[in-house]
């Protein structure tokens, strides 16, 4: 019976209680070890860094049949010499009226007409091809060789430089053709010249820009002197045409519909300044712009274009031909890469880069050609080159292959970085499109995929962006999947790339923070989904997941997004038995069911949760069972400590996910009857040993301690309470202090019921646990002081507490732990109060040793003042006081009142000092 004084504590408080406080403090953390309910931790799966850099390794699902090589060889001859579009190979119109200096020069002279006319068009000695190329209809024979007039002097330049329309419509006609003609065969011929011509074979007499002379021997062109024959040639082959000064004259399409013809600055620097403007200022009317339907321009743009090509071509001929001559060369690799560095420079400095650059084809043949060097700093200087020029279509895709096999070797990591190659390869992510370029985007990703695994390339991946266009393009993949209903060829592969940059690129505070500012999960959940049949794709995100979901910020994000449970069940299912991918996905809903009520709320109501949890519990059950020995055969090295089989590990990881869902109060007891569940937990405990995998043990235990708290009637704990007794015995005579703590914890729960009490006597584990006293570990003390506490319930049990100095322990213990622990404190203080239910000296109950020194603590640690006066933080201040209030202050005051009742004081009791 319990005095008057003492009915506030007529009805005992069971050891385990759940918190009652809504939001935690950091201070109310540190108790959690310690409930009833506790969430279980364990390691984030290991990915072993892969030996080789291939776009897909060892690991992945994909065949060498159905995957892009990582392997393969790359010539000059790979690349495009142009990279324009395809000719369409339509025939123009002829013109009624043009009056460009090339088609100008061509009036001046039938002969010179028919002869460009035959020679371009590349056609043989036959008078029928004459004929056409000429225009007519009739039969005439090209039976004469055209005869050139004399050299016009200076006087006579302004007859090439404004000719006047012809007034024969025949003539107009055969003119418009010739010119259509020479436009179609400059067009489809051989734009790029092989190599440059030297200066010593070009004459520097020039008097016009686009002369022809043919005399008996000699014909000159663009200021070159050739023989006859070499002359046709030359015109058959040679549109782009050397200049004097090593500079490239092209015939362009553009200058054969405007009447402006732009002479090199050579030219231009000799002759009457005002005849050179006269000659450059010359424009069809503005009936002829309105016949070719295109806008008229005001002649001050028109100079000032003009003004813009001389300045180009002054740039080009001083500052651009000379490094491609030094590039020719081809001396030694250190000479050809400080080229291609000036060359780069000189390009950005003249504004030459991007696809605009009327001379970029001949840069390319000139770039392209050096890639069978086969020097990789080399290769990246070109690389760099060549997609600043902003290639397109096979170009693309061959210079990001290229980087790519210089990217394979780690050895290269220092080159790529010395040269800001990164850069290069990320603005391909930004401005080029991805439907028409997935394969080139797949070997650019596949390069930055290597990199990114070099700590060297971190910060520059992120101050360049780099998270924003890969979540981007993650984000393109998905409408374009979502808009054709189906995912794109090479997608999948492309995205592997892409996921796998990001998985190590989120070990970053910094990436973490951008994945949540630019809200990153959803996107990759909505990946995961449309590829749920890509075992890469959803591993790869699976691991991304497992790294950021171990962040209290990350996973609180995605324990938010509500369909991602759904989603990772939906995986567990598909891919129950494929090992690497099932244990992040458990090892994902154990951080996310961790810390997270609500999410435990969520996970449970999906639709067959449980059952999945329950079926994935069973195949790899059954997988460590087949892959164990038998103990005889074991021998001393099994017994050493090993890391986790792969099946082990997913056990490890999916008692872990049953340990925190249990904490939610609808969830724990259901689990706590359901029969397989149970039942799986203890076959683990009886074929497993701390020895054999010491965190799948712990884990189990765990897990049946938090369903052991539910003491509701259909519980299969409660049916098999006493077995579970027995199993746990295992666990205390082990060394293992993990293993130890989980069990008493365990005993903890179960103690409350008279037959397991009963049990602990009968075996001498009340003996066990007055030993743990000792121990100078808070969290034992505090659990074995709970089965003490339960055990005391029993009247008949309470004279156990002074077998082996069970007062003395706890009195040691309040006073050891009692200024830094008041739950601990406050069960020393139940237990001695249920051992004193029924005294009548104090001295005889506890001794006289103890109940002075019972006397001077409980006095002291009343003193509010006293009590609280510690060097803590506020918060942790605020948790004492609260815990010192609400569950110390209440037992110990009585139980001080019920040793001042019953003791009879001597002599002054000194007052302790703290």
């Amino acid at each position: 019976m319990l005095s008057p004084d003492d009915k506030m504590l007529g009805k005992l408080d069971p050891f385990y209680r759940s918190s009652v406080s809504k939001q935690k403090t950091s201070a109310e953390i540190i108790s959690e070890a310690r409930n009833a309910l506790r969430t279980v931790r364990t390691q984030r799966p290991f990915t072993p860094q892969e030996a080789q850099r291939k776009l897909f390794g060892p690991a992945s699902s994909r065949t060498s049949e159905n995957r892009p090589p990582s392997s393969f060889s790359l010539h000059a001859s790979s690349f495009e010499s142009s990279d324009s579009r395809p000719i369409s190979g339509a025939r123009l119109s002829p013109l009624e009226l043009v009056e460009s200096s090339c088609v100008a020069r061509l009036e001046c002279s039938g002969a010179i007409s028919a002869y460009c006319n035959h020679c371009l068009l590349g056609s043989s000695d036959s008078p029928a091809s004459a004929s056409r190329a000429a225009g007519t209809t009739g039969a005439h024979h090209h039976t004469q060789k055209p005869k050139v007039p004399a050299s016009p002097t200076r006087e006579e330049d302004s007859c090439f430089s404004f000719p006047k329309p012809p007034v024969d419509p025949a003539k107009i006609r055969r003119i418009s053709s010739a010119r259509a003609r020479l436009f179609r065969a400059a067009s489809q011929g051989a734009l790029l010249p092989d190599r440059s011509l030297p200066p010593s074979d070009s004459k520097k007499t020039v008097e016009s820009k686009e002369t022809v002379m043919m005399g008996d021997s000699v014909v000159k062109i663009n200021g070159i002197y050739l023989t006859k024959s070499n002359a046709i040639c030359h015109l058959k082959s040679h549109p782009l045409q050397l200049t004097y000064d090593g500079g490239f004259s092209e015939i362009k399409e553009q200058e054969m519909f405007k009447g402006t013809t732009s002479l090199p600055s050579h030219l231009k620097s000799g002759g009457d300044q005002g005849k050179r403007h006269a000659r450059a200022s010359s424009r069809p009317s503005s009936s002829d712009l309105s016949r070719l339907q295109t806008k008229a321009v005001p002649k001050a743009d028109l100079q000032e274009k003009d003004a813009e090509v001389e300045v180009d071509e002054v740039f080009w001929n001083t500052r651009i031909v000379p490094i491609l001559r030094e590039l020719e060369k081809e001396e030694n690799i250190e000479t050809v890469c400080a080229a291609c560095t000036q060359l780069h420079h000189a390009l950005e400095e003249g504004n030459m880069l991007g696809n605009k650059f009327k001379r970029r084809s001949i840069l390319l043949k000139t770039l392209c050609k050096l890639v069978d060097v086969g020097s990789d700093l080399l290769s990246l200087k070109l690389a760099k080159i060549i997609l600043a020029l902003k290639v397109s279509r096979k170009n693309l895709l061959n210079v990001c292959k290229l980087i790519f096999k210089i990217s394979r070797n780690e050895k290269n990591d220092s080159l790529i970085q010395n040269d800001s190659i990164l850069e290069s390869l990320l603005e391909v992510l930004r401005s080029e499109d991805l439907e028409s370029n997935m394969e080139a985007f797949l070997y650019c990703m596949g390069s930055i995929k290597f990199i990114s695994g070099n700590p060297g390339f971190l910060n520059e991946m992120i101050s360049k962006g780099a998270v924003e266009i890969l979540i981007n393009l993650i984000n393109q993949i998905n409408e374009n999947t979502e808009k054709c209903g189906t995912c794109l060829p090479n997608s999948g592969h492309l995205l592997v790339q892409v996921t796998a940059t990001l998985r190590n690129l989120v070990d970053s505070p910094l990436v973490r923070t951008k994945f949540l500012s630019i809200s990153a999960l959803p996107q990759l959940c909505t990946a995961m989904e449309q590829y749920m049949g890509d075992k890469d794709v959803c591993t790869n995100i699976a691991r991304i997941f497992s790294k950021l979901t171990s962040y209290r910020d990350c996973c609180a994000a995605l324990a938010g997004y509500s369909r991602c449970y759904a989603l990772f069940l939906h995986l567990i299912n598909k891919y129950q038995k494929k090992q690497d991918l099932v244990v992040r996905v458990v090892f994902i809903l154990g951080n996310l069911t961790a810390k997270n009520n609500q999410a435990r709320e969520q996970f449970s109501k999906e639709k067959g949760s449980i059952q999945t949890l329950l079926s994935l519990f069973q195949t790899f059950h059954q997988l460590d069972l087949h892959s164990q020995k038998p103990a005889g055969q074991r021998g001393e090295q099994h017994r050493a400590q090993r890391p986790p089989s792969e099946a082990e590990d997913v056990l490890i990881k999916l008692t872990r996910v049953l340990a925190n869902i249990a904490i939610h109060p609808g969830v724990g007891p259901v689990l706590a009857a359901n029969p397989g569940i149970v039942g799986l937990l203890l076959t683990t405990l009886e074929y497993k040993s701390l020895d054999d995998c010491e965190e799948l043990v712990i884990n189990a235990t765990a897990t049946i301690n938090n369903l052991s708290y539910y003491q509701v009637k259909n519980s299969i704990i409660q049916d098999k309470k006493l077995y579970i007794a027995e199993l746990l015995l295992k666990l205390l005579v082990s060394n293992n202090m993990d293993g130890i703590l989980e069990a008493v914890r365990v005993f903890g729960n179960l103690s409350q019921d008279r037959d397991v009490c009963d049990f602990i006597v009968q075996n001498n584990v009340h003996r066990f646990m007055m030993a743990l006293l000792d121990a100078q570990h808070q969290d034992i003390c505090f659990s074995a002081c709970g089965v003490l506490l339960n055990l005391t319930v029993d009247k008949d049990k309470r004279v156990i507490l002074k077998e082996g100095g069970g007062i003395k322990k706890l009195v040691d213990c309040l006073r050891d732990f009692g200024p830094t622990d008041w739950q601990l404190a406050c069960l020393v203080c139940k237990t001695l109060w249920n051992f004193s239910e029924n005294i009548t000296n104090a001295s005889s109950c506890f001794g006289n040793e103890d109940t002075n020194t019972l006397l001077l603590l409980l006095s002291s640690f009343l003193d509010e003042e006293l009590a609280l006066d510690g060097s803590f933080d506020p918060d942790l201040k605020n948790y004492h006081k609260l815990h010192w209030e609400t569950e110390f202050k209440p037992v110990a005051q009585q139980l001080l009142n019920r040793i001042q009742r019953h003791h009879t004081f001597l002599e002054p009791l000194p007052i302790p000092s703290f």
